[in-house]
C-alpha cells in the first residue's frame, strides 16, 4: 500500500512539474536575463536606477534583442531595439495587449460590484473598456474635433503665460508648465474650468503619477501610500464633478467634452456607467493629458535657453506664423503645419528627455521572438531607452540636434517612437502636439530666457521632473 501511494505521489509530481514546464515554456528556451531578488524581482533598479541604464547594461550583459526580468511583480521580457519596436506594434491583439502594473491597477480602480450582487448586474462592458477606447470612439481626439478646441487651447495658454509670468523676472516653469496643461486638459476632458479647483487637483496628480511606477508598500511616508490617498482625493473631487456636470446635463447643457459622454453612454443591457468608475477613468485620462505633456514643455525650455542659436531660429518661425495673421487671430489649424522646424525641437527634446519610458503587455499567447519563447501570462515591457541614445541610430546621441529631423535625415524605421505605434499608438498624440506647439508659439514670441541653473538635477526616471523647478531668468520682447 505505502509502495502504490509513493507511486501515485511520484505520478502526480511528475505531471504537475510537466504541466508548469508546459505553461511556463521550456526554461532552455526562455530569453536569457536574471529575475532577481525573491519577491522584489530587480524591480529596485527598475524604478531607482536610470531606465536606460536598467535596459543598456542587460542588452550588453545578455542579448541586444530580447531579455527576461522580474519587475513589479511580473516575469518580463523587454524587447529592445527598432525590430522588437516593430514587432509589438505589428502584433498588437495577436499575442499582446494592454496591461497596467499593479500600481496603477489599484490606483486607477475601476468599479466593481459587491460580491454578493448578482451577476447581471456588472457592468462587464465598462470594465473591459480602458480609457484610450473610451476617447476614441467618440471622435474626441480626431483632426476635426481637434480643430474645433485649439482655439480654446491658444486661448487658455496665452491668459496663464500672462498671469503668471508678466511683470516677472524669473519664473519656475515646470509648476507653471503643469498649470497650463491641467488646465487645458480640464477643460478638454471635463468642460470645467475652476482656478481654484484645477490648483487642488496638481499636488494630486503629482503623487498619482509618481505613484503609477513604484513598490506597493502602503505605509505611511512611502511613494505608494502618498498615490493612495491622493487618488482617493482625486476620486472624491472629481465624483463632485459628475454630479455638477449631471445636473448641467439636466438643464439641457449640450455635450461638448468626455465626461459628458461617459455620462450618457450605457452598456447592451441600458445599465449607464458607475459614478466612481467614470471619475477613475477620467482620473485615468488627466494623468496621461497632463504630466507628459507638461514634462516636455518644461524641457523644452530648458534645452531652448541653453541653445540661443535654435532659440532665435524657432523665434524667427513663429513670429513669420504670427505675422501672417491678423492682430488678435487666434491659432488655426493651417498655423500648426507651417511650425515644422518648432516640432523638430519638440522631437529632440523627447528624445533627449522621454516624457513616459515605455508601457507594458500582457502576453495573450506562446510566442517566438529572436530564438527564444515568451509563455503566455508573462508581461512584455516596450521602452524607448533601447533606441533613443543609441549612436547606431542617432549620431552623437548626446548632443541637441533638432536637424536631425529634417526631411530626408529623418531616423531610420521604428527607431524613434515617442508615441508608440500600431493600434496602440497613443491616441493623444495629435493633442499633445497642439497643445506643446501652442505653448511654444507664445512664449518665444513674447519673451526670451537665461536657465538659470543649467545643471539642475532631474529627479524620478520613469517620470522625469528638475529638482527646482527650471527657475529661468525671463526677458520681456
Amino acid at each position: 500500500m505505502e509502495i502504490l501511494t509513493l507511486a501515485v505521489s511520484f505520478l502526480l509530481i511528475a505531471l504537475t512539474f510537466v504541466f508548469l514546464r508546459r505553461r511556463s515554456g521550456s526554461a532552455d528556451n526562455l530569453p536569457p536575463g536574471s529575475f532577481g531578488w525573491p519577491v522584489l524581482g530587480e524591480s529596485v533598479e527598475f524604478l531607482f536606477g536610470k531606465p536606460e541604464k536598467f535596459v543598456g547594461e542587460r542588452m550588453r550583459k545578455y542579448s541586444p534583442d530580447i531579455f527576461k526580468t522580474k519587475i513589479l511583480g511580473e516575469k518580463t521580457a523587454v524587447i529592445c531595439g527598432p525590430n522588437g519596436h516593430k514587432f509589438l506594434f505589428s502584433n498588437e491583439q495577436k499575442y499582446f495587449t494592454a496591461f497596467r502594473p499593479h500600481p496603477m491597477q489599484h490606483l486607477f480602480r475601476s468599479y466593481k460590484p459587491k460580491e454578493s450582487a448578482p451577476a447581471a448586474a456588472a457592468p462587464t462592458s465598462f470594465k473591459q473598456t480602458d480609457e484610450s477606447k473610451v476617447i476614441r470612439q467618440p471622435g474626441f481626439l480626431k483632426p476635426e474635433a481637434l480643430m474645433r478646441f485649439l482655439a480654446r487651447i491658444d486661448a487658455t495658454t496665452q491668459q496663464q503665460l500672462q498671469k503668471h509670468c508678466a511683470g516677472q523676472s524669473v519664473v519656475q516653469f515646470y509648476p507653471l508648465s503643469k498649470t497650463i496643461t491641467l488646465t487645458i486638459a480640464c477643460q478638454f476632458f471635463m468642460g470645467i474650468d475652476n482656478p481654484e479647483r484645477i490648483a487642488r487637483f496638481v499636488k494630486n496628480f503629482d503623487d498619482v503619477t509618481v505613484g503609477m511606477h513604484c513598490i506597493m508598500l502602503n505605509l505611511p511616508g512611502t511613494i505608494f501610500y502618498r498615490a493612495n490617498k491622493a487618488a482617493a482625493a482625486l476620486r472624491k473631487e472629481l465624483i463632485a464633478v459628475i454630479k455638477e456636470k449631471k445636473q448641467a446635463m439636466a438643464g439641457g447643457a449640450p455635450l461638448h467634452d468626455i465626461l459628458s459622454h461617459m455620462i450618457v453612454a450605457s452598456d447592451p443591457s441600458g445599465k449607464s456607467m458607475p459614478e466612481a468608475e467614470i471619475a477613475d477613468k477620467i482620473m485615468g485620462l488627466l494623468t496621461a493629458g497632463y504630466s507628459t505633456v507638461a514634462t516636455t514643455m518644461t524641457f523644452l525650455i530648458k534645452y531652448l535657453g541653453l541653445h540661443p542659436e535654435i532659440y532665435e531660429r524657432v523665434r524667427a518661425e513663429q513670429v513669420a506664423v504670427a505675422e501672417a495673421k491678423k492682430a488678435g487671430d487666434l491659432l488655426e489649424w493651417e498655423d500648426m503645419g507651417k511650425m515644422k522646424y518648432s516640432w523638430n525641437v519638440i522631437s529632440e527634446t523627447m528624445r533627449m528627455v522621454p516624457p513616459l519610458q515605455g508601457t507594458f503587455r500582457d502576453v495573450l499567447e506562446d510566442f517566438t521572438y529572436a530564438g527564444y519563447t515568451i509563455p503566455k501570462g508573462w508581461k512584455v515591457y516596450w521602452t524607448v531607452s533601447t533606441t533613443n541614445m543609441n549612436p547606431q541610430y542617432f549620431k552623437e546621441p548626446e548632443r541637441f540636434n533638432p536637424s536631425r529631423y529634417d526631411e530626408g535625415e529623418a531616423p531610420p524605421p521604428y527607431t524613434y517612437v515617442p508615441f508608440g505605434g500600431g493600434p496602440r499608438m497613443c491616441p493623444g498624440k495629435e493633442y499633445a502636439r497642439l497643445s506643446i506647439l501652442a505653448f511654444l508659439h507664445h512664449v518665444v514670441k513674447n519673451y526670451r530666457w537665461e536657465v538659470i541653473d543649467p545643471n539642475e538635477k532631474v529627479e524620478g526616471d520613469m517620470m522625469p521632473e528638475p529638482q527646482k523647478g527650471l527657475p529661468v531668468r525671463l526677458y520681456h520682447h
